[in-house]
């Protein structure tokens, strides 16, 4: 049961939020282990250091508007492809059993190719090879930086078979939100001709404001080898926008959808964890995760693509001594662009904007304690 307790606390703060696609859910990992089992920190002395390590790659191309897949993208060739490799880097700092410090910060590599945003999608029977209006854009830098501390209710010297612990966390604006790159478009003699403007939203490195965010998780032994975990994850960005304009060429500049919003996130996730002996236990759980239309606080105007992504999340652990490392593969099994609060000032009420989802994400976390 301690090897079991060890393994659990190992993972239960690998949550990470990223998005899977135009629904811009910020890279937001837990980068460190927030507690060990009673039997390994009797082993060790107070101050307990631990190094984490997290890569996170998906590939978005599937679009929906509400929960209908829009197929006819992917038959016109006219779909967006959203490209995301991450690398969390995390430390934590633990002087007693139930209070840890964690500090994580992400490196991010994204490539996103579409037609629209340069000569626009080709008209149904032009003839016009879509491939040939396809042009890529990139963003690369760190990401915005986690401040965190985190509490566990129960006194884990006692080893008890249910424990759960709440988190406070603050988000920093150390990513870059105003990243450009170069687009192609066409003068009125079809001629091309490129302007550097801010890519999409959804990979841009960071959203520009101060986020504060509430955090829990925790487990439940319920069998000898058989522990049910759960977590769950709100950020709350007061701030409305970040003043980045999305189209600096355009002659107006909407007031609602303009600029890009600051926008909160949320991601959950529960399931169940299997010892299968030498330091090996397999996961089944399901994950949530999105951006909601509405801000907790502060205004929602801006631009952004809010819905969320329900999936099955299988997974493998494995602990040896003070190492221990994680695979999971999120698959989605729904997903849903919701209106956002632009569509919802459509006096007709039929506006609703589409996003790119991805089918699965690939996850795999090592950590180090010292």
């Amino acid at each position: 049961m301690k090897r079991i307790f060890y393994t659990l606390f190992s993972l239960l703060c690998v949550i990470e939020s990223y998005s899977q696609g135009c629904v811009a859910v910020r890279h937001m990992s837990c980068a460190a282990t927030n507690s060990l089992s009673s039997a390994e920190y009797f082993k060790q002395k107070n101050g307990q250091w631990q190094v984490s390590m997290g890569y996170r790659y998906f590939r978005s191309h599937r679009h929906f508007v509400g929960d209908v897949e829009q197929t006819q993208r992917a038959e016109a060739q006219t779909e967006v492809v959203n490209l995301s490799h991450a690398l969390d880097l995390g430390i934590s700092y633990q002087p007693n059993a139930r209070l840890s410090f964690g500090i994580n910060l992400p490196i991010q590599y994204n490539d996103r190719s579409s037609l629209y945003e340069h000569y626009g999608n080709p008209a149904a029977g032009s003839g016009v090879d879509p491939a040939a209006n396809r042009f890529h854009t990139y963003s690369q830098g760190i990401g915005d930086m986690r401040l965190s501390v985190t509490y566990w209710m129960r006194n884990p010297y006692k080893l008890p078979k249910f424990n759960f612990a709440l988190g406070l966390g603050v988000k920093l604006p150390t990513g870059k939100y105003d990243a450009t790159d170069n687009f192609h478009k066409l003068d009125k003699e079809k001629h091309d001709y490129l302007i550097n403007k801010p890519v999409d939203q959804s990979i841009q490195l960071g959203d520009g404001g101060v986020g504060y965010s509430l955090e829990t998780q925790g487990y439940w032994q319920i069998a000898k080898k058989t522990t049910l975990y759960f977590n769950g994850f709100y950020l709350f960005n007061p701030k409305e926008t970040n003043g980045v304009v999305r189209s600096p060429e355009a002659t107006t500049i909407d007031l609602v959808t303009g600029t890009f919003s600051v926008a909160d996130q949320f991601a959950g996730r529960f399931g169940f964890s299997q010892s299968i002996g030498k330091g090996l236990s397999l996961m089944l759980g399901g994950r949530l995760e999105g951006v909601p239309a509405i801000d907790v606080f502060g205004g929602s105007k801006g631009f952004r693509r809010p819905g969320y992504i329900v999936s099955v999340e299988p997974g493998i652990a494995y602990m040896k001594g003070k190492f221990s490392a994680a695979a999971t593969v999120p698959y989605a099994l729904y997903r849903n662009r919701t209106r956002s609060y632009a569509d919802r000032l459509d006096p007709l009420g039929v506006k609703h904007g589409d996003a790119a989802f991805a089918d699965y994400l690939v996850s795999v976390n090592i950590s180090r304690w010292f």
